[in-house]
């Protein structure tokens, strides 16, 4: 299986003041990210709100990805399927597969738990079986679905019965499970690491790809950290970790995820807000919020928007 690099994008669902799915704005979001040197968008996601979306929603916002991106093999779109309904799953990945996306991944599920790691790697099992021939990852994700497994029991348990069983987007900060992972059947699997905040200490370990929802908007931050790090600068890169830290910090202080579309509104794409029962804030918390990124000198690392075209 391939081994992905750099920076892929975990996309907001554009929604409009009504709610409903904007998805008129995804081309412009995948030249967002294209003009920021981001290399693939993980969408319907815990930022893109999968689990708030219906299948049919996420089937509109799979085909929106695959037509913007369409002929670029450059920029990879994968597809987190869910993980309460392994049929809706399988439904869902077919659909990807029609639709030219490149991968898709999976949750545990959060309801109905697997009691042990057998039964994960059997809903594995059972929704990668759908496209065999597309690479499948796992999204590890224990702070929301509560299935804290080692990952490097998963792999275990999925080697040798899923073929094309890709790798982990790795979104908790057990590195000793990580390193392990990706040491495992000498790399043989790709390993994703999923925690920004945490970005130098994985790419110390080893880590080349990242999947990350500030990538959206402060992609220039991280390859001046990535940078900092090749040139065996770690001071450097230690100081632009804290400043993506310090950024990561408002999350918390305006009601977190929700916030990461205010931080959209700032560089000029307006994804609207957050389904319920994630709380957007109001507009007085939102002007706040504008003096407290300008005061983290967030122009200076900030995503910038793609140049117009003209037809």
């Amino acid at each position: 299986m391939k081994h992905l690099q750099g920076l892929i994008a975990a996309p907001f669902t554009p929604m409009d003041e009504a709610g409903a799915l904007n998805t008129k704005l995804i081309p412009e979001y995948y030249r967002l990210l294209k003009a920021n040197g981001v290399k693939g968008a993980f969408i319907c996601g815990s930022t893109g709100e999968g689990v708030s979306m219906t299948l049919t929603e996420k089937k509109q916002t799979t085909a929106a990805w695959a037509a913007a991106a369409k002929g670029d093999d450059d920029f990879k779109v994968m597809l987190l399927l869910g993980g309460t309904c392994l049929a809706d799953c399988r439904e869902l990945a077919v659909y990807a597969k029609e639709q030219g996306i490149y991968a898709v991944s999976f949750t545990a599920p959060f309801y109905f738990k697997p009691a042990t790691v057998e039964a994960l790697a059997q809903c594995c099992a059972d929704v990668a079986s759908a496209v065999p021939d597309m690479p499948f990852y796992y999204y590890h994700i224990p702070v929301l679905t509560g299935v804290g497994f080692a990952m490097y029991d998963l792999l275990k348990a999925v080697e040798g019965r899923i073929p094309n069983f890709a790798g982990v987007k790795y979104t908790h900060e057990d590195f000793m499970d990580f390193l392990s992972c990706m040491n495992f059947r000498n790399g043989k699997y790709d390993m994703l690491w999923g925690r920004d905040e945490n970005m130098l200490p994985a790419l110390a370990i080893g880590a080349k790809g990242a999947v990350g929802s500030t990538f959206n908007y402060a992609a220039p931050l991280y390859h001046q950290l990535m940078e900092a790090f090749d040139n065996g600068e770690p001071a450097k890169a230690a100081q632009l970790q804290q400043q993506s830290i310090d950024m990561i910090r408002l999350l918390g202080k305006y009601g977190g995820i929700a916030t990461g579309k205010a931080y959209m509104k700032l560089i000029g794409l307006d994804c609207g807000a957050f389904r319920l029962p994630v709380s957007n804030m109001s507009s007085e918390q939102f002007r706040q919020f504008t003096a407290d990124v300008a005061a983290l000198g967030f122009d200076q690392f900030k995503s910038r928007p793609a140049a117009k075209t003209h037809s």
